[in-house]
């Protein structure tokens, strides 16, 4: 009877611990993407929205995220590779990526712009068509896409690929390049920071970002997917918005 009470007791307790209970993932961010993700320059610390985020869903969900900062461009294969557990990070889904990893449900859209020197009158059409020097971060979405359309178009201008897109913007405003392409968010922080650089216009379709996870790893996807739902749901999730986002 006793080995029975104490095994009764035994069940009733895991039951009552959350599935993800004493487990630990790294999430890999860049550590250039204001106001997404970033390193600090005062703390030396991982920050921005997505870090922000993550760090409440971790809390809320009962489990330890850290983030490790690293190149975009080599970052899926160091997910797949299980250096890091996955990308929250701005990161589009793309059919190309979703061949290599799944993604969490989406958790923001955004649009693509041009960004030009502040004293500028390119337009988007001027961009496109005219022999300019454009910069782009390598590995991104908006890298692919107008790297393809160049060469369906036959576009004269000369793409530029940069680690980040302040890099790029430091050129803009340096005058080794004529104009950016990067996601909207970045270029209005760049704006706001008081950068001499203004957008000339959009580009494509708006792109989803989500969380991209090793396809293996169902259990991560549902913590982060109810991670998400929970924090969508908490007022917590538009103060995010006002402090990183609305400026």
């Amino acid at each position: 009877m006793k080995k029975i009470l104490v095994c009764t007791l035994l069940a009733v307790m895991l039951a009552a611990v959350p599935a993800f209970a004493k487990k630990s993932y790294v999430n890999g961010i860049d550590p250039n993407y204001p106001p997404f993700a970033y390193v600090d320059e005062k703390t030396g610390q991982p920050a921005g929205f997505d870090v922000e985020s993550m760090d409440w869903i971790a809390k809320t969900m009962g489990v330890e995220i850290t983030h490790k900062p690293m190149a975009w461009d080599g970052i899926i294969p160091a997910l797949l590779g299980k250096q890091i557990d996955m990308v929250c990070s701005g990161m589009s889904i793309t059919p190309e990526r979703a061949k290599m990893v799944t993604f969490s449900d989406p958790y923001w859209t955004v649009s693509r712009v041009f960004v030009i020197h502040g004293d500028s009158t390119l337009a988007t059409g001027d961009i496109l068509k005219q022999k300019i020097q454009l910069g782009v971060q390598r590995g991104t979405s908006e890298a692919n896409a107008i790297k393809q359309e160049q060469q369906e178009k036959n576009y004269p201008f000369e793409l530029r690929f940069y680690d980040s897109a302040p890099l790029a913007i430091a050129d803009l405003l340096n005058g080794r390049i004529q104009a950016a392409l990067m996601d909207e968010l970045p270029a209005d922080d760049a704006i706001s920071k008081g950068r001499n650089v203004k957008k000339a216009g959009t580009h494509g379709k708006p792109d989803q970002f989500g969380v991209a996870i090793r396809k293996e790893d169902k259990e991560l996807q549902a913590l982060v997917n109810e991670g998400y739902r929970k924090l969508m749901a908490d007022p917590f999730w538009k103060e995010l918005q006002k402090k990183y986002l609305s400026k």
